[in-house]
């Protein structure tokens, strides 16, 4: 299975719902990192990691197939 392939099958239901808390905490963070105020260091330090942790969650639990023929896409 090539990744094309991969990306296009269904993805159980826990790791969409894990890919849409990795697209929250993705954005939030760059939010935070957008701000236009000055945060203090340790605030940005946090939200870079909350960034980068969304996004690889995002990105794995994208990557999960299903092999069950029988779930349906939601």
């Amino acid at each position: 299975m090539n990744l094309i392939d991969r990306y296009k099958k269904s993805t159980p239901s826990f790791f969409r719902k894990l890919r849409n808390i990795g697209l929250a905490m993705a954005a939030t963070g760059g939010a935070i990192i957008a701000a236009p105020i000055a945060l203090p260091a340790l605030v940005i330090t946090i939200a870079t990691y909350l960034t980068v942790v969304g996004t690889v969650a995002t990105a794995v639990s994208q990557a999960v197939v299903s092999d069950d023929e029988n779930e349906t896409e939601k």
